[in-house]
This record gives C-alpha cells, sequence and structure tokens, in this order.
C-alpha cells in the first residue's frame, strides 16, 4: 500500500478509510466529498524516485528509537545531494544500456565528499526498490589492485620515492604450510625493472607484492584499517592484491581519505536529527575527518601517481575534460568483481560491477565499463563547475605530460607496450560486442 510502490491501490485504500471514518461519523458527509475529490499524490522528490538505497541505508544508520519504531514525528536532513544522485543513477543506467545491453550483472555507485559526506549512493540496477539488497553497502566483494594504493601509500609514508626501482620478474613468496605463491600479470608478461609509479601505472602485480613485503605486509594492512577498511584483511602476500572483502562504501571512503591529505574518513548520510517543531535537534552528524593515518606529502604523492594512472595508465577512460582526476583500477582473480576508484579535487566516487552469485564477468575490466560508469557519472557531477586541482605534489625529476618523449621499444605513438596493449585489447572486445 506505499504509494511510492502504488499509488492507485494505496489511493483506494485511501477513499475506503475516508467511507469508514464517515459511517462511523468522525467525518460529515461534506467532509467525505471534498476529501474523496481530492485524493494525496506523490510529492515532486516522491515522483523522482531517487535516493531509495541512500534512504534505507541513512535509517540503518540511525537509532531505531528515532528512525524504524519511533512514534514521532522525526524530520531527519541528511547529505544527499539530488543532481549528484541523478547524475549517477543515469550514468549506471545508460552505460548499461548502451554498452552491455541484456546483461544481468549488477552495478553500485557512492560518491562522496573528502569528508565522507556521501553526495549520492546507487546500489544497484533497479532504481525503483525500497529495503531492496544494498549493493553499496552490505555485498562484501574482493577489492582487486584497488586495494595497491594502500600498499604504494605506505611506502611513501615510510620515505620511498615514486621513482624507486621495482623488479617486474617471476617472483614465488612462500607461505608457511602451504604452496609458494607466484603472481602473474593480467598480460602474462613481465616487464623487468620498472618504477614505482609505472608499476602502479600498468598495475602490476609482482612489484606491488614485493613492496608490501619490503616495508611489511603488518604495516600495510594496519594502514589500510586505519583508512577504514574494517573487513577482515588477507594474511598472506596476496594481502598487496586485493584478495581481501570490502564494501564499496567502505572503499570509497578510504579513497577520501587520500583526497583529503591522508586522514581517514567515516562516511556518514545524517547531518541532523530533530523532532517536527523543535528547535534543537537531538543528533547531528556522526562522521566526517578522524586520524590522520599517512603523512600529508605521502598522500599528495600518491595523488600525482593515481593521476598518472589516469593520463597515461589503465585508468584512462574514466578521465574529464579539463579536470585532473586520480584514481584505480580493479579486476580480481577470474573477472568476478570489476572496480573503478577515483577522485578530482572535489568529490571521491567508487564502481562496482559483478554478479550477485560470482558469475564471472564477460569481457569486462575495472579499466573498462566500470571507469566508463565512473566517467559518465562524474562528467555529470562536474559538469558547469570550475575545476578544481588535486592536492598532490609532482614529485622533482618528473617529466611532465605534456613534455613526455616516446621511450625506445613503445609503439612509436608515446605509449608503453602495457598501454598498447590494453588498447588493443579494449578494440577487440569493443568489435565483438561485450563493451569491456
Amino acid at each position: 500500500y506505499a504509494p511510492t510502490r502504488n499509488l492507485q491501490l494505496s489511493q483506494d485504500r485511501g477513499a475506503t478509510v475516508l467511507r469508514l471514518m464517515r459511517e462511523a461519523e468522525y467525518l460529515t458527509a461534506e467532509e467525505e466529498a471534498i476529501a474523496q475529490a481530492n485524493p494525496a499524490t506523490l510529492s515532486q522528490a516522491a515522483r523522482q524516485r531517487a535516493g531509495g538505497y541512500f534512504a534505507d541505508w541513512v535509517m540503518d544508520t540511525g537509532p531505531n528509537f528515532f528512525t524504524e519504531q519511533t512514534t514521532e514525528d522525526v524530520i531527519i536532513r541528511t547529505t544527499l545531494d539530488p543532481r549528484v544522485q541523478a547524475a549517477a543513477e543515469e550514468a549506471l543506467t545508460q552505460v548499461f544500456a548502451t554498452l552491455k545491453e541484456g546483461s544481468n550483472a549488477q552495478g553500485a555507485i557512492v560518491v562522496m565528499s573528502a569528508d565522507g559526506a556521501v553526495r549520492a549512493m546507487v546500489g544497484g540496477r533497479d532504481l525503483t526498490v525500497a529495503g531492496a539488497f544494498n549493493r553499496a553497502t552490505q555485498a562484501l566483494r574482493q577489492t582487486g589492485s584497488t586495494f595497491k594504493p594502500f600498499v604504494y601509500g605506505t611506502a611513501l609514508d615510510l620515505g620511498m620515492s615514486p621513482f624507486d626501482i621495482l623488479a617486474d620478474e617471476p617472483t614465488c613468496f612462500p607461505i608457511r604450510g602451504q604452496d609458494d605463491y607466484c603472481p602473474t600479470n593480467f598480460t602474462g608478461r613481465f616487464e623487468g625493472d620498472v618504477t614505482m609509479v609505472e608499476a602502479m601505472q600498468q598495475s602490476l602485480n609482482v612489484p606491488a607484492v614485493s613492496l608490501s613485503e619490503l616495508v611489511g605486509r603488518d604495516h600495510v594492512r594496519t594502514i589500510a584499517e586505519d583508512f577504514g577498511i574494517v573487513s577482515d584483511l588477507a594474511n598472506g602476500p596476496a594481502l598487496a592484491l586485493g584478495a581481501s572483502e570490502s564494501t564499496l562504501l567502505e572503499m570509497t571512503g578510504a579513497y577520501a581519505g587520500i583526497l583529503n591529505g591522508g586522514s581517514a574518513v567515516k562516511p556518514y548520510g545524517l547531518t541532523d536529527l530533530r523532532l517536527a517543531g523543535d528547535d534543537d535537534p537531538l543528533l547531528t552528524a556522526t562522521g566526517g575527518i578522524r586520524e590522520r593515518v599517512i603523512q600529508e606529502s605521502a598522500a599528495r604523492e600518491l595523488t600525482w601517481m593515481m593521476h598518472q594512472v589516469v593520463e597515461g595508465g589503465s585508468g584512462r577512460r574514466a578521465a574529464v575534460e579539463g579536470w585532473e582526476i586520480a584514481g584505480k583500477t580493479g579486476t580480481t582473480q577470474g573477472a568476478r568483481d570489476a572496480w573503478f576508484i577515483g577522485f578530482s579535487g572535489d568529490y571521491v566516487a567508487g564502481v562496482w560491477m559483478g554478479y550477485d552469485d560470482n558469475t564471472p564477468l564477460t569481457g569486462v575490466t575495472g579499466s573498462g565499463l566500470p571507469a566508463q560508469i565512473w566517467h559518465e557519472t562524474m562528467n555529470r557531477v562536474l559538469d558547469g563547475l570550475l575545476p578544481t586541482p588535486l592536492p598532490m605534489t609532482v614529485p622533482a625529476g618528473a617529466i611532465p605530460t605534456a613534455d613526455a618523449q616516446p621511450s625506445q621499444g613503445n609503439d612509436g605513438l608515446g605509449l608503453s607496450p602495457q598501454v598498447a596493449d590494453d588498447l588493443i585489447n579494449d578494440l577487440l572486445r569493443e568489435l565483438q560486442g561485450n563493451g569491456g
């Protein structure tokens, strides 16, 4: 009978109640006639049916005696931005309709400010439901390479440089009581000696694991937990490659900590709760910026490294013209999850794609549709705004993008072999019709 679910049924029931009230002499015949001629309708906000997943989340995070179980009239103010919410919903719908038509895969989006204030939340492709499973807050999924920034952030916080050399070569890591762990790259080949920023830009696996072992796996785990990833983290070397599970809300909140200069945030949606007629709130915002996790200098260098991922690496599809964007792609083992999480100077946004039953995705990696959804979302969110520079530090010795020259052994277009291969693979997937 909820009017947002079935308006006609709700109005019919209202008409019955009015008739019974007149028969019981709670209303006069004239009063009933006036009410019957003017049935209740939906407000403009209710007609838009936007933000249902967000509303459910806010109700779940607030105290029950003031939300679901209250007998009082309660006014709740939230962080939701209807414009940003509409942008996220339109982007998800458009990309699936044009690039993944007929697919049963699911998607989720979270957009927040650098302090953790959630501005938009899409928990699935059905945008009209209430009380549904929210894939942005309830789905625990392996994070893949979106976990790598915490490895590199740990190294930078310990004084390493984005230009320190790492070896991308066949390497096995011993695990007590188990077979050795021998990671490979998505391309199946190794690149030899690479800088830290190149390893991140190309999302190379062995350098990430080696670096995690070098700086201390426990240290990496602590940094990730302090940034807000409260889900259980893996104990083995695969920690560096996102073998652990997390929610999209957790991961997006952790990236907000990178954007704000290295301080943890607690994602929040409720800003003010009060009883109707009262001037003083009973409850105010319960999230926001918390303790510092890494040095600001490390966060600013990490942001620069993640900017390179979008400028010329695996995240280039997420680029927004006229804006500095930083981010990281992620694809899990067997392509069961695909992610892109990134930020502009104003907003951090996360996108996840996958199947609820863990069926592998076909022709989809984090650099493909998730990055495209992210682009479509942020293109709408940032439209009309004055570009805000990223809070990043360009390390000494970095070559400006505009002055960069093709290196020996590339394809002659200024692209590394990895980036050239990615472009070719993307084109092949599109020609095959799977939108990859």
